[in-house]
């Protein structure tokens, strides 16, 4: 299953698509050899009713931890596009978070020496928006991730400083470039929205009022 492209706005690009490390999967792995294994090895123990509760009790075990993983996996999104970072994953109850570009302040990953050896490790992300530090596990080779986050991040505040380009996931005319003091100005509304300092109206009106919607 591929991320949904109906999900990007007008103008928004795919730049990376991944999906957890399958390392992500071992334990949920080692989880079904063992209920079977131990399973079946009680079922040739006895025989009648008792092997049916065996063989239920194997389905519910597998259902509540293996397979919810190997769903998790197969329904997991790390995502990076020309304007923003989305993280999705569920199947019937999802959950999707996603961060702007220019509200990310910095990136790292932090990676032990197994991971290293099979290319896996966590993200780290620290930005100005409601999310604030956000981790992501069994990220797929981070430190070439975190390259490309940083360097979509640089293309995008050009294109924000650049005459005549709309403004990110905006399909309205093209606004005025915004100057440095601006932009220094909105970084510090959203520091103060992710402390709770500002509500998300205040920051908004404070928002239009500095951009001149108001």
């Amino acid at each position: 299953m591929a991320f949904p492209r109906r999900l990007l706005v007008d103008g928004e690009e795919l730049v990376l698509e991944l999906r957890p490390h399958w390392i992500a999967l071992a334990l949920p792995g080692i989880a079904t050899i063992g209920v079977v294994v131990v399973g079946f090895w009680l079922i040739s123990k006895f025989d009648g009713t008792v092997n049916w509760v065996l063989l239920l009790a194997m389905a519910i075990l597998l259902i509540v931890y293996p397979l919810r993983k190997l769903i998790w996996w197969l329904t997991s999104y790390f995502v990076v596009t020309t304007d923003r970072l989305i993280h999705r994953e569920g199947w019937i109850a999802k959950h999707s978070m996603e961060i702007p570009l220019e509200a990310i302040n910095d990136v790292r990953f932090r990676q032990g020496v197994f991971e290293r050896i099979i290319k896996a490790g966590t993200l780290i992300v620290q930005s100005a928006s409601e999310s604030g530090r956000e981790e992501f596990r069994a990220i797929r080779n981070p430190e070439d991730v975190q390259k490309t986050i940083y360097h979509q991040g640089e293309l995008n505040q050009k294109r924000m400083f650049q005459p005549g380009a709309p403004a990110p996931f905006a399909q309205a005319p093209a606004t005025p470039p915004m100057a440095p003091s601006t932009v220094t100005e909105l970084e510090r509304l959203a520091d103060l929205r992710a402390k709770g300092v500002l509500t998300e109206e205040e920051f908004q009106a404070q928002k239009a009022k500095i951009l001149g919607q108001s």
